[in-house]
């Protein structure tokens, strides 16, 4: 240990032309062909070691990849069956449905050229209005989902309000589980919509996307045609007294920032 420490410090000291030096140079040049060999011999193992790891991660991926293309396999038939059932039952009861979305309706698009100033009104004015066959209480859309109804209407304008206004409301249901509620606008926020009126039992889970229920009995029928997307569920929570259950809802659309959106104009209007 002492003549390590000793060899070490006179390494440090060393201009690179001592004979120190020297003998450095020339143990490595004798060691050279040994750590060239010891690589060459080693190589091979690592190689063997990197494919071996690799092909166990190719076999565990693709035996994972095989379990999700059965899933959806199976999943696609079922589908497939439940489309085929529900078409021959329909045609079976003369099933009379809502307009459906976006099937039923021929959409115009419009330019958000202003915002009312009222304060605690949430709505915008585009530019399309009688002229373009815009009439009062034609739903409006973006490509993200729901943005409101069309209220006020002049020959080349429209005012829509927004689904985030306090009097606007829409009946709506959790796709996944078909829970059904009143989109409203969250008290305290702008941007925050709430699913009211869920019953206790029914089954909301976070995550699970709301769409507009597009309800119909007799001659009446919803404002808004069935399947538009609104938002995600946010949250859920109920308490022993309420009545319903608390469900928070994050709409799809950014509501500050619409600059066009779609007037959905029926198409037996046209």
């Amino acid at each position: 240990m002492l003549a390590s420490l000793v060899l070490i410090s006179l390494s440090f000291r060393s201009d690179g032309s001592g004979p120190l030096d020297g003998a450095q140079s020339a143990a490595a040049t004798a060691l050279r062909p040994f750590a060239i060999g010891f690589e060459r011999v080693a190589q091979p193992f690592r190689d063997a070691y990197g494919w071996a790891d690799s092909l166990l991660t190719a076999r565990s991926e693709a035996e994972s990849l095989r379990s999700e293309v059965r899933d959806l396999r199976q999943r696609a038939i079922q589908s497939e069956f439940a489309l085929r059932e529900n078409e021959s039952l329909r045609k079976l009861l003369r099933y009379l449905d809502g307009p459906r979305f976006p099937d039923n309706f021929d959409p115009v698009a419009a330019e958000v050229i202003g915002r009312p100033a009222e304060a605690f009104t949430q709505a915008i004015v585009i530019a399309a209005g009688s002229n373009h066959g815009v009439r009062v209480n034609d739903p409006v859309v973006t490509g993200d989902g729901l943005v409101g109804l069309v209220t006020r209407v002049t020959s080349n304008t429209a005012r829509i309000q927004l689904l985030t206004d306090e009097q606007a409301a829409v009946s709506a249901i959790d796709l996944k589980t078909t829970a059904a509620g009143i989109v409203l606008h969250a008290r305290g926020t702008r941007e925050t919509l709430v699913l009211d009126r869920v019953r206790k039992e029914d089954v909301v889970r976070v995550g699970d996307e709301v769409v507009t229920a597009g309800w119909r009995a007799g001659a009446l029928s919803s404002l808004y045609p069935k399947g538009i997307p609104i938002g995600r569920v946010a949250s859920v929570g109920q308490t022993d007294t309420d009545l319903f259950q608390q469900v928070q809802v994050d709409p799809y659309v950014d509501f500050g920032s619409l600059d066009a959106v779609l007037v959905l104009v029926p198409a037996d209007r046209r």
